[in-house]
C-alpha cells in the first residue's frame, strides 16, 4: 500500500526501523485485533495499537466507566463517568488516530458468543479481570486458531505470555500452565486486594509489544515462555513452560473440543 504525507510523518519512526519499514507498518495498517476488556490492562494497550497504526481494534467489554477506574484506566476521562467503556475508548482512539476502525461489542464475552467473535479477528488480547473469562478465551482462541497474547495484574505484581497452541510442537496453551480456574474466593480481584494504577500501564505497554512483534512477525515470540514481573522489587523472571501431553484443551487426548463447558458463559 502506499502512504499519504500525514501517514508518513505520523510512522516515520516506525518506518526507519529496518526490522518494520514500509512494509512492516502497511502490515499493521491491514490488521485487526480483538481486546477483551478496556480496563486496567486494556486502556494502555488499546493507546499503543492505535497509536502504532493497527487498522482495526475489537474492544469488548459490557462495563460503564466509573471513578475509580481512572487510577489506572488511562484511556477514560472524568468527563466520560457513566459512559460505556467501549464507547469511551473508541473515541480516545479516534482521537489518537484517524487510520484506525474501532468496532465495539458492548457486552460480555460468553461461550455463546466468542467463537463468533474471536474469530473475526488476526489476533487476541486479554485483558480481562477475572479466570472464568479468561479460561474461556483461551479455549476459544485455540479452537478458532488465533493468536492469544494475554496479561494479568495485582497488586504489585504482573504477569504475561503469548499462547498459540494450535501452531503445534512446542507451543503450550494457557491451560497448560493453569489446569482449572481455582475455587472462588481464594485469589482476590483487583477491587478486592488493590493494584497499583501504573503497574497496569507497565503490563499493558509489554503487552502491546509482544502483539507488535506477533503482527510483524519480528523479534522471538513468548510463547513458551511466562513473564513474572514483581514491581516492588523491580524484577522481571522469565519462566519457560512446555506442551502438557495430558492438557485437556491441546494435548494429546484433548476433552474439551468446543465450548460447552463453559455453561456458564463468563
Amino acid at each position: 500500500m502506499s502512504f499519504d504525507e500525514q501517514q508518513i510523518e505520523r510512522y516515520a519512526r516506525h518506518i526507519i526501523l529496518q526490522e518494520v519499514g514500509g512494509q512492516g507498518q502497511a502490515k499493521l495498517l491491514d490488521s485487526n485485533v480483538l481486546v477483551v476488556g478496556a480496563g486496567g490492562l486494556g486502556s494502555p494497550l488499546l493507546l499503543y495499537l492505535a497509536a502504532a497504526g493497527v487498522g482495526t481494534l475489537g474492544i469488548i467489554d459490557d462495563d460503564r466507566v466509573s471513578l475509580s477506574n481512572l487510577q489506572r484506566q488511562v484511556i477514560h476521562t472524568t468527563d466520560g463517568i457513566g459512559t460505556a467503556k467501549v464507547e469511551s475508548a473508541k473515541r480516545a482512539i479516534e482521537a489518537i488516530n484517524p487510520d484506525v476502525t474501532v468496532i465495539t461489542h458492548e457486552e460480555r464475552l460468553t461461550a455463546e458468543n466468542a467463537m463468533d467473535i474471536i474469530s473475526a479477528y488476526d489476533l487476541v488480547a486479554d485483558g480481562s479481570d477475572n479466570f472464568e473469562t479468561r479460561f474461556l478465551i483461551n479455549d476459544a482462541s485455540y479452537l478458532a486458531e488465533r493468536t492469544l497474547v494475554s496479561a494479568a495484574i495485582l497488586r504489585f505484581d504482573g504477569q504475561l505470555s503469548t499462547f498459540k497452541a494450535y501452531a503445534g510442537d512446542g507451543h503450550p496453551c494457557y491451560r497448560c500452565i493453569f489446569r482449572e480456574p481455582p475455587p472462588a474466593g481464594l485469589i482476590p480481584s483487583c477491587a478486592e486486594g488493590g493494584i497499583l494504577g501504573a503497574v497496569a500501564g507497565s503490563m499493558g505497554a509489554l503487552q502491546s509489544t509482544e502483539i507488535l512483534k506477533e503482527l510483524l512477525g519480528i523479534g522471538e515470540s513468548l510463547s513458551g515462555t511466562l513473564i513474572i514481573y514483581d514491581a516492588l522489587s523491580a524484577t522481571f523472571r522469565n519462566v519457560r513452560v512446555k506442551p502438557d501431553a495430558t492438557c485437556p484443551l491441546c494435548g494429546d487426548a484433548p476433552t474439551i473440543t468446543d465450548l460447552s463447558s463453559h455453561v456458564a458463559g463468563a
